[in-house]
């Protein structure tokens, strides 16, 4: 049980409950008593029924598949806690759906990373916790601090145990735009790596995959991106290395943000599985025999512990912490491909 500057009160909103939970079994304490009800039409109400007062508080809340309610409940919760006199309050944010509005690249639309970042921080937040953001420059939207993890050592080492890291193996980006992430995991793996040339016609969630830039013929392939809703770049990358001569072909995501149908185009699909971690809970993938889940909550949970503590960031990174992290995420979190 954790016994450092003070116990931790955890807290989650109404869909960060079972990633919070799996943060306090890490740190052998209790989720905080807090509820969330939800009128009929839809109005949100948020209470911490205990006492907070001068406690340095964290709550944990994706924005994910229902972005606009959970950034609504987000913004009520950092303000209960202010209101009930909380010392700090850490918006815990394991996956940030609007970080994909980074920027104005298009004439009169909003830039929604910002305007997200100015209403958290107007509300009072003293510091918030992300992983993977989609534009990794969402960060300087933020006057306050922010901690970015990232799940890459995770899912590498997931990789690594299936025994499919040799000198066969090469990393495939789906666009330019995950290029950096492909290089981390090939430097990781000490491999090549190949990037699709995707285009995105509108903003439907679908593109078109034109090329593959990389010899990829007899190669294992490991495609690598930071989330997949429909699943369409996925299978159209995974088209396109068969077509140019791919042998096995896996993939690793940060997040999943999966519907039933994408479930099912993987199912479906070339990909012998695809490994994401738990940052968006995804009950469809139960029983799928492709999908496979590992949980980054120890992961977050060592950094509010090293927050907690007062201590730098950097100290996550000790080789007993890091093997400590991996064995949880991988033999104690709750499956989420179990019935």
């Amino acid at each position: 049980m954790y016994t450092g500057a003070g116990i931790i009160k955890i807290y989650a909103g109404r869909t960060g409950r079972a990633f919070a939970q799996r943060m306090c079994a890490y740190l052998g304490t209790q989720l905080g008593d807090a509820e969330t009800i939800v009128f009929d039409e839809g109005n949100i109400f948020v209470r911490v029924n205990e006492s907070i007062r001068d406690k340095d508080v964290y709550l944990v809340q994706p924005i994910g598949r229902e972005p606009n309610d959970e950034f609504t409940e987000l913004l009520f919760w950092i303000d209960a806690f202010k209101r009930s006199s909380a010392n700090s309050v850490t918006a815990i944010i394991p996956y940030f759906s609007y970080a994909k509005g980074d920027k104005k690249d298009e004439p009169r639309v909003s830039i929604r990373a910002r305007v997200c970042a100015d209403c958290i921080e107007a509300i009072g937040v003293d510091r918030v916790i992300f992983m993977d953001l989609h534009a990794a420059q969402v960060q300087g939207f933020f006057k306050k601090p922010v901690d970015h993890l990232l799940a890459q050592p995770l899912l590498a080492e997931y990789i690594r145990r299936q025994g499919i890291v040799d000198d066969n193996l090469i990393v495939v980006s789906p666009d330019a735009g995950s290029a950096k992430r492909a290089h981390l995991f090939a430097n990781e793996f000490g491999c090549s790596v190949a990037i699709g040339d995707k285009t995105r016609y509108s903003h439907r969630e679908d593109a078109k995959v034109l090329n593959i830039i990389g010899d990829v013929k007899g190669k294992n392939c490991l495609v690598v991106d930071d989330f997949s809703i429909s699943g369409g770049t996925l299978i159209d990358i995974a088209r396109g290395l068969k077509e140019n001569g791919a042998n096995r072909i896996f993939a690793a995501l940060s997040h999943n943000v999966m519907n039933q149908k994408a479930i099912d185009r993987i199912e479906n699909s070339d990909y012998e599985f695809l490994v994401s971690t738990d940052t968006v809970e995804c009950p469809e993938a139960r029983g799928s025999k492709k999908i496979r889940i590992i949980s980054a909550a120890p992961m977050f949970a060592q950094a509010v512990k090293t927050i907690h503590d007062r201590a730098p960031m950097s100290t996550m990174f000790d080789q007993r912490i890091s093997k400590r992290l991996m064995d949880m995420s991988f033999t104690e979190q709750p499956s989420l491909l179990d019935d």
